[in-house]
């Protein structure tokens, strides 16, 4: 990927005379520097539709000026930031970077990426300098000329922008003194959040906005729950598409949490539609799940040939135990990156913004907030305190391995929905979802104990047939069996710490 900055910076316009202010900035910084004026070029690319615009998120390549290059800018959740993923200038007739492409796979779609307005700037550049003589912000007097194409409407303001510099750390107590000045000589914050946005015009659409913070209703709190993970999950794609660290198990764990919100608010949202898109939302969690579960193998794997006798710790167990979580990541990658680069994840995507757009309420989402929120959290409990309850019956074996899944399943449903609770119910609701997400780790260890006993028969089965001595393979089931009884017999005492009034 090109390279990553964070930008802070504000906006600011006195009508045509905001290009010619001269804002008294004198004593603000040790010292300053003016620089000659720049003339930049810059072509925003977008889709036909502006669904970047539409998220904050701008594409230009931009020409003249010491940054010339492609420039991507996505939006940030801290104040007057963005961050900036910068690639080298290349021929406009090629389009925008394949590494920036991959940025905003999830907004575009599948869709082209075309040119849809021109920005010509006069830049006048003022540096607020240190002691040492490093930038502490920059200040741009722009002039600027823009037109929507391919034959759009012409426009021309003049507008300031102050940016932080590196040798400022951050605080935005200078661009705070900085406002001050410029208050006082008529400059005030601009209208448009980006120069795209005030060319562009009545073109924009921007997005429906998302649910009010504080639900009021049961549908609110169910559509709010549901945009977050979205919000996650379009956060997370270039992310996991980066190959970075834990990305793929979080964007899994917004996909199964967006899967479970569906099923905890099936009394406020139409399941005709609700329900087609879970089954696309388990598709697409089993899609992530492959990698993860890999991982996880190896992990435990590898903790186990650790609490092996030395003398059983051979060369051939440990490449057998090595092979059944083989490094496969350049090819499960490759695989992954396929599935999101396809119409069954766009549509996904799509469907779930269409939800969140237009929920399709049923009457019972009229009703307050609090009120229906403290009924769905009881009622995914009752639902996990059975299946607790029907697994804590049976003896150890493959049926009570089966139960405890299940209750594990309900368990992550009982937290989501605690989660999603919590701006209504607030402090209880935290608590409770605290207890369900302490639980679900506990039944979570027992799982993986069983799908690492599976493994190692398989590998004991290899072994025997290769002629192999089985008392390893014997010691580690061992191990794991261990395991999995000493979470057995926890989950009673566990249970009766979680199952508590929310």
């Amino acid at each position: 990927m090109g390279g990553r900055v964070r930008e802070t910076e504000r906006k600011y316009e006195a009508g045509e005379e905001a290009g010619t202010v001269r804002a008294d900035l004198a004593g603000l910084t040790a010292g300053s520097r003016a620089l000659d004026t720049v003339r930049l070029e810059a072509v925003y690319y977008d889709t036909a539709g502006l669904a970047l615009a539409a998220h904050k998120v701008t594409l230009r390549r931009r020409t003249g000026g010491d940054d010339a290059g492609w420039h991507l800018k996505l939006p940030s959740a801290a104040a007057d930031t963005r961050t900036e993923v910068q690639a080298d200038l290349t021929p406009a007739a090629d389009g925008p970077p394949q590494e920036l492409r991959q940025e905003i796979a999830a907004l575009a779609r599948g869709q082209e990426l075309r040119p849809v307005a021109r920005l010509r700037t006069a830049r006048r550049r003022v540096l607020l300098l240190d002691e040492q003589g490093d930038t502490l912000a920059e200040v741009a007097y722009d002039r600027v000329e823009a037109q929507a194409l391919p034959d759009g409407s012409e426009s021309t303001w003049s507008e300031v922008e102050v940016e932080l510099g590196e040798a400022a750390g951050g605080d935005p107590a200078l661009l705070d003194a900085v406002e001050e000045r410029f208050a006082a000589s008529g400059l005030h914050r601009s209208a448009s959040a980006s120069k795209l946005a005030r060319a562009l015009g009545g073109l924009l659409v921007a997005p429906p906005a998302g649910p009010p913070a504080v639900p009021g209703s049961a549908g609110q709190t169910a559509v709010g729950y549901l945009h977050a993970q979205l919000t996650a999950i379009l956060a997370l794609d270039p992310a996991v598409r980066r190959d970075e660290e834990d990305a793929v198990h979080q964007m899994r764990v917004a996909t199964r949490r967006s899967r479970s919100a569906l099923k905890s608010f099936r009394k406020e949202l139409d399941r005709a539609v609700t329900d087609p898109l879970g089954a696309e939302l388990k598709w697409l969690a089993a899609v992530l799940g492959t990698e993860r579960d890999r991982e996880v193998l190896a992990e435990r794997l590898s903790a186990r040939l650790t609490e092996l006798d030395a003398g059983l710790a051979t060369d051939a167990v440990k490449d057998r135990l090595h092979a059944l979580a083989a490094d496969t990541s350049t090819a499960s990658h490759t695989a992954l990156l396929h599935t999101l680069d396809g119409a069954r994840y766009f549509a996904l995507l799509d469907a779930l913004e269409a939800l969140t757009a237009a929920p399709p309420y049923r009457k019972a989402a009229r009703k307050p907030a609090a009120e229906a929120a403290a009924a769905t959290v009881k009622r995914d409990l009752a639902r996990l305190r059975r299946r607790i309850e029907a697994a804590v019956a049976l003896e150890p074996g493959p049926d009570k391995d089966v139960a405890l899944h299940e209750a594990r399943k309900a368990a992550k449903r009982a937290r989501y929905s605690g989660e999603a609770a919590q701006p209504v119910l607030g402090a209880r609701a935290k608590a409770h979802t605290g207890r369900m997400k302490s639980l679900q780790q506990l039944l979570g260890e027992h799982q993986d104990s069983v799908l690492c006993r599976t493994a190692l028969a398989g590998a004991a089965r290899d072994a025997a047939a290769a002629g192999e001595d089985p008392a390893p393979y014997d010691a580690l089931l061992a191990a794991e069996r261990a395991r999995a009884a000493q979470v057995e017999a926890e989950l009673p005492g566990a249970w009766e710490r979680a199952d508590l009034e929310v």
